[in-house]
């Protein structure tokens, strides 16, 4: 079965003095990190995903700033395939689909950002396409939300998220489980 690395918006504003800073992100860039040297060394197919904020009430990465650029952990290099998207979801107007049909992938490996919104909507509009979809949970990061005057905190976001999406939607692993079965570890 094909496979690619699909890895959602790990970008500069959500690091720390970003604009919209998350909650994890920079450990969970570090396990992209080790999924996206995998899928290099097999010579895997491999997505970027880089979202823009062009509506006119964006704050976050915006175009042409620092804040909009892939982080340092997973820059990618010449030759890997770059998604750009406008909207939480990473087939949407995009040309990802096509990419990976082209390819003849079957199966997704998601990693990213923000879980609860990116990495929610690409993993629920994959499996609805026919991927089959591996989400590497501690390779992913959210933030605190508010629903109603609560405060729901990130840790409890991001397992609220990846709960949902276990079982039909996804098959969600940590790092270390899911190199462990790829023969590898970190």
């Amino acid at each position: 079965m094909s496979k690619a690395l699909i890895i959602v918006d790990v970008q500069n504003d959500y690091f720390a003095n970003g604009a919209m800073e998350l909650v994890g992100a920079l450990q969970a860039s570090e396990n992209v990190k080790l999924v996206l040297a995998k899928f290099r060394e097999e010579n895997q197919p491999i997505v970027h995903v880089h979202h823009l904020g062009v509506s006119p009430d964006a704050t976050f990465f915006l175009p042409g700033t620092e804040g909009a650029e892939i982080h340092a952990n997973v820059k990618p290099l010449t030759g890997e395939k770059m998604v750009v998207k406008y909207y939480p979801n990473s087939f949407r107007e995009t040309d990802l689909l096509e990419h990976l049909q082209g390819l003849a992938v079957k199966e997704i490996v998601v990693t990213g950002m923000m879980t609860h919104m990116c990495i929610d909507a690409t993993t629920r509009a994959a499996r609805d396409m026919g991927f089959a979809c591996t989400v590497i949970g501690d390779a992913c990061a959210t933030r605190d939300l508010a629903v109603n005057g609560a405060h729901v905190k990130a840790a409890d976001v991001q397992t609220a998220f990846l709960a949902a999406l276990s079982g039909f939607y996804a098959k969600v692993q940590n790092t270390q489980e899911y190199l462990a079965a790829e023969g590898l570890t970190a």
